[in-house]
C-alpha cells in the first residue's frame, strides 16, 4: 500500500525519498477504506484531511438548489483527493467527496500534514502538485469558456482514456457541463467515425 504512494512520490521528486522519508510518510499517512458511495468529506464540514487514492475511484461535487449535482473533479488511483481550499483555510467545504467503487486511500490529517510538509523533498512535491493543479485548472476553465461539448469530451477522453472505463456516463456529463443525452449523440457521432 505505502509502496504505491512512494513511488508515486519518487515519480515527481529530484531524488529518491530515503529511509527516514520514508518512515515519516509510513508513521503519517493512515490507511483507509471508504465503501461505494460513502463520504470521504460532506457539504459544510472543515476538511482536516487529504487522501492519496491507491486502489479506486472517488468523484468531488456540489448539489444546487434543484438537487441537481455538479461533478468537480473525477479521482482514480494515483491522485490526490480533497478539497484544497477547505483544508488550508480551515472553511467550510462547498463540496462532497465521495467513493465510486470501493476504495483504499492513505490519509494524512492536517495534524499529521505539518510533520511531512516539514521535509524539503515534500515542498518540492508540492510545489510541482501545484504547479500541475494551475495547469490543469486553466486548461479546463477554458474548455468550458470556448469549447464546444464535443471539442471538451475529446480533450478528456484524450487526456484520461480511461475515465469511460472508471465512471458511469452521467459523471462523466455532468464533469464536461452536458447532459447525459448530449454526451451520448457524441460517443455515437465518434463510432461513426
Amino acid at each position: 500500500m505505502y509502496d504505491t504512494l512512494i513511488n508515486y512520490i519518487n515519480s515527481k521528486v529530484s531524488r529518491p525519498l530515503n529511509l527516514d522519508e520514508i518512515g515519516i510518510l509510513k508513521n503519517n499517512f493512515v490507511h483507509r477504506k471508504i465503501k461505494k458511495r460513502q463520504a470521504f468529506l460532506k457539504e459544510g464540514e472543515i476538511s482536516n484531511h487529504m487522501g492519496f487514492l491507491v486502489k479506486g475511484a472517488m468523484k468531488k461535487y456540489s448539489i444546487d438548489a434543484k438537487g441537481a449535482e455538479h461533478i468537480m473533479s473525477l479521482y482514480i488511483e494515483g491522485w490526490w483527493v480533497g478539497d484544497r481550499e477547505s483544508f488550508a483555510k480551515i472553511t467550510a467545504s462547498a463540496f462532497n467527496i465521495e467513493a465510486c467503487v470501493d476504495t483504499d486511500l492513505l490519509v494524512l490529517t492536517k495534524k499529521a500534514a505539518a510533520e511531512v510538509f516539514s521535509l524539503p523533498i515534500m515542498n518540492e512535491l508540492t510545489r510541482r502538485l501545484d504547479e500541475n493543479y494551475s495547469y490543469a485548472s486553466q486548461k479546463r476553465i477554458n474548455a468550458a469558456l470556448s469549447m464546444t461539448a464535443e471539442e471538451r469530451y475529446n480533450m478528456l477522453i484524450d487526456s484520461y482514456p480511461e475515465f469511460t472505463q472508471r465512471f458511469p456516463q452521467q459523471l462523466i456529463a455532468s464533469y464536461l457541463g452536458i447532459t447525459k443525452e448530449t454526451l451520448s449523440r457524441i460517443r455515437s457521432r465518434a463510432v461513426k467515425k
